[in-house]
């Protein structure tokens, strides 16, 4: 596959933008029951202790935790359908990308900030306040200027690559579920 262009990423910054900031629709599920593998099921179920059930999050640990245990602020990785959609050069590879949720939502600093709540299906998530930033598999599979693009300092604001989470609500999550920001239950540590 041809990878685009820095030009034709940034092109594309204004339909990124236009995702809606209220109520968005769950539009991919990814599991990932080993490395290298991705099962895309119609339903999944979010648990505060597994993270997305039958994902190797736990069992695959963390780098960013002093044992290397699963981190909690990184149960769940959430990346805008919108964006995902255009580095991978339409739907087909989207789950390559390496995220559990697509979603069209505006998933901006701005827009959700760290804490907030975010209500996806009948699970609750909580946003973390860990950068989600992209890796070798990105670069490889997206390309270099893909990278630069979601990295940028636009991109971070806007949360190109995604955004980490937590599962603060048990709940299961469906292809085209609604997802929206709780307002009531915003900020809540």
């Amino acid at each position: 596959m041809q990878h685009l262009s820095r030009e034709s990423l940034e092109a594309s910054l204004g339909e990124i933008r236009a995702s809606p900031r209220d109520t968005g629709v769950v539009v991919l599920l990814v599991r990932r029951p080993a490395v290298g593998l991705r099962d895309l099921p119609a339903e999944v179920i979010l648990d505060p202790a597994a993270g997305l059930v039958g994902d190797n999050w736990l069992q695959r640990g963390s780098r960013s935790t002093a044992d290397g245990s699963a981190d909690p602020y990184r149960q769940v990785t959430v990346m805008n359908a919108r964006v995902a959609e255009l580095v991978a050069g339409g739907t087909d590879r989207m789950a390559l990308a390496g995220d559990q949720l697509y979603i069209d939502l505006d998933i901006s600093i701005d827009n959700l900030p760290p804490g907030s709540l975010l209500s996806v299906g009948e699970a609750v998530l909580q946003v973390s306040e860990a950068p989600h930033l992209g890796c070798a598999k990105f670069v490889e599979r997206f390309g270099a200027e893909a990278m630069r693009f979601v990295n940028s300092r636009v991109g971070r604001q806007l949360r190109l690559r995604g955004m980490n989470a937590r599962v603060v609500r048990t709940g299961v999550v469906r292809a085209g579920d609604v997802v929206a920001p709780s307002p009531s239950l915003a900020h809540q540590p």
